[in-house]
């Protein structure tokens, strides 16, 4: 499966209702700036952490299945070891159309989480941070999303 494109992954950001799952107790925490930023945009966002009881003011939902109404796609902030659960729960929740983060770290994708995205028929984008396809966005990540389109142009 080859890299996800700046392209998918705004195509993805104009799904109506993104469950963002592994938003952090922390409020400076990565996560929850990106939370921030989706709300900020107008997105239709729903933080999922089963220790959380809200984020920023909204109710967080402990697993997927539990979001009412069901979202459309799901961003993962989730280390490796906890995505294919999640992954799990997306699929039960009907949900085809997922995003495995990755900012500078190793991110939310493995092989294993790859393999069950394409079994299970999920579309992912992978191997890019939400920050980098956002309008307008801030100096360091223009910078990012640029070195992206530089080092891994569309196919």
């Amino acid at each position: 499966m080859r890299p996800s494109s700046l392209d998918d992954a705004r195509a993805f950001l104009r799904a109506r209702r993104i469950v963002v799952v592994g938003v952090s107790r922390d409020e400076k925490d990565f996560s929850r700036m990106i939370f921030r930023e989706l709300v900020r945009r107008g997105h239709d966002c729903v933080p999922v952490n089963p220790a959380l009881p809200s984020a920023d003011g909204r109710a967080c939902f402990p697993r997927v299945q539990d979001v009412w109404p069901p979202p459309d796609a799901a961003l993962l902030l989730t280390p490796p070891a906890r995505t294919e659960q999640v992954l799990r729960d997306c699929a039960e929740a009907g949900i085809r159309r997922v995003w495995l983060h990755r900012g500078g770290g190793v991110g939310a994708a493995s092989p294993a989480a790859i393999a069950f995205c394409e079994a299970a028929g999920i579309e992912v984008i992978r191997d890019l941070c939400p920050f980098m396809a956002l309008p307008g966005a801030a100096f360091p990540h223009r910078v990012h999303g640029f070195l992206r389109r530089a080092l891994h142009p569309p196919r």
